[in-house]
């Protein structure tokens, strides 16, 4: 526990204000504004750092999505078990100032292995942003406020894209990448002594209601689940199960779009870096935060009343977008595809907080970091591990016959059929949420389901 700030009594509780909790989650989302913008700002500054170092599409596209993936997940899992046991709000100050600092020298490189490097250290650092977030959110805020505060939250992944797209737009229109590197980079490290100084670190379980199992076992609360304790709960829930190979559908297309429709626009229609960065800052950032923050704040309230909601919010919102984004790889007119892309903007990153509160109301409070980073590990691995060097690498077979036309068929055949999937398993996921959560609670109260 963080010492209590003057005027506050030894016992008081800070985040019984309303005030002190929105502080923590508005420091939290930032720091989640800066993980993206850092993430992000490489997809609008790759056709410049292609030009420069000479690069193919599947070495752009095992920059932004495998190599970043395969270490920002294998550094996920003790970061969060760490979390589970440690000071969370120490390790997200910590985190912030890790990537931050890569992020800054990414603009100094001079060859594709040392960029390989410089972005691996981003994919460190950023591995330890959300478990620990989503973890203290969950204590800060009751279990159907929950998806609420993961939503604005994730709001933080529309304002990064938002800042990201541009600044590395403008910035590499006035001073190149490398400068724009440098200049989201820098203030990151502040953020994280802000973090470390304003934010308290939440009481473990203080929003759950006690129960049978927990009631006087202040032992049994104070042991940390093994990490395969924690997989054989969750292999356990088929609705987990089912969510999980959604999220990474999803992922998969969404991450497939976020890398790689900027230089779709400017190789395919021609627009420069800095039109592309304003449509995109303009319609995932706006449009898409206020899309995360609604399928959040509505997937609370009508899960009140049946929690197969959490899902089907999500699949109703994709099944809308689909045509539309298969519609913006067919018209010729860079401007209809830039509206066609305004409704799949808004709901793009809307699958992650109904997907990660219905995770954390399934499992014990020591599980929940854990249980985000196994999320975050599927999600991130497959989605964005495979999703951007598969449409690099059929881009690059497509080149000698078809062109720049090839990144045009490449994406039209990978996304559609990936975001269809995740619909599948989401309708699958809600076919099996009413059990599960009545036998979690059952189980809580040490009584039959």
């Amino acid at each position: 526990m963080t010492p209590n700030p003057p005027g506050n009594s030894p016992n008081r509780d800070p985040y019984d204000q309303p005030r002190t909790r929105y502080l923590a989650l508005g420091l939290l989302m930032t720091a989640y504004v800066f993980n993206f913008i850092d993430r992000q700002i490489l997809a609008i500054l790759q056709e410049p750092i292609k030009a420069e170092l000479s690069l193919s599409d599947t070495q752009l596209g095992l920059l932004t999505g495998f190599a970043f993936a395969v270490f920002y997940v294998v550094m996920g899992l003790p970061i969060a078990r760490w979390a589970d046991r440690g000071n969370r709000r120490n390790i997200i100050s910590l985190a912030v100032g890790v990537w931050s600092f890569f992020t800054a020298i990414s603009g100094m490189v001079s060859s594709y292995v040392q960029l390989l490097l410089v972005r691996i250290g981003v994919g460190v650092g950023e591995a330890g942003c959300s478990p620990p977030s989503h973890s203290m959110l969950s204590d800060i805020f009751s279990r159907y406020e929950r998806a609420t505060a993961i939503g604005i939250y994730t709001v933080g992944v529309n304002i990064g894209i938002l800042l990201g797209f541009l600044a590395g737009g403008w910035l590499n229109e006035f001073f190149g990448w490398r400068i724009a590197f440098l200049a989201v980079g820098i203030p990151g490290v502040l953020l994280a002594i802000i973090i470390r100084v304003f934010l308290h670190e939440p009481r473990r379980g203080r929003t759950d209601e006690p129960s049978a199992t927990d009631a006087g076992a202040s032992q049994a609360d104070a042991d940390q689940p093994s990490l395969m304790k924690v997989f054989a709960t969750l292999w356990q829930l088929h609705t987990f199960r089912y969510m999980a190979v959604a999220a990474a559908f999803i992922a998969f297309a969404g991450y497939g779009l976020l890398n790689w429709l900027p230089s779709f626009f400017i190789r395919i229609h021609g627009l420069s870096t800095a039109t592309v960065g304003t449509w995109f800052a303009l319609i995932l950032g706006v449009g898409g935060g206020l899309g995360t923050w609604l399928v959040g704040y509505f997937s609370d309230r009508l899960g009140r009343r049946d929690e197969r909601w959490y899902l089907w919010l999500t699949a109703i919102s994709i099944a809308v977008y689909l045509p539309l984004l298969i519609g913006i790889f067919l018209v010729s007119n860079a401007t209809a595809g830039l509206l066609l892309y305004i409704i799949p903007g808004v709901f793009l990153t809307t699958y992650l907080p109904p997907i990660i509160a219905v995770t954390h109301n399934l499992v014990p409070n020591r599980m929940r970091a854990m249980s985000s980073a196994v999320v975050y590990l599927i999600l991130n691995l497959i989605g964005l591990g495979l999703g951007p060097v598969s449409i690099g690498f059929i881009s690059d077979m497509l080149a000698p016959t078809m062109g720049n036309d090839g990144l045009r068929y490449a994406m039209l055949t990978v996304i559609p059929t990936a975001a269809v999937l995740g619909i599948v398993f989401l309708m699958l996921a809600a076919s099996t949420i009413r059990r599960e959560t009545a036998a979690h609670a059952a189980n809580l109260n040490n009584k039959p389901a």
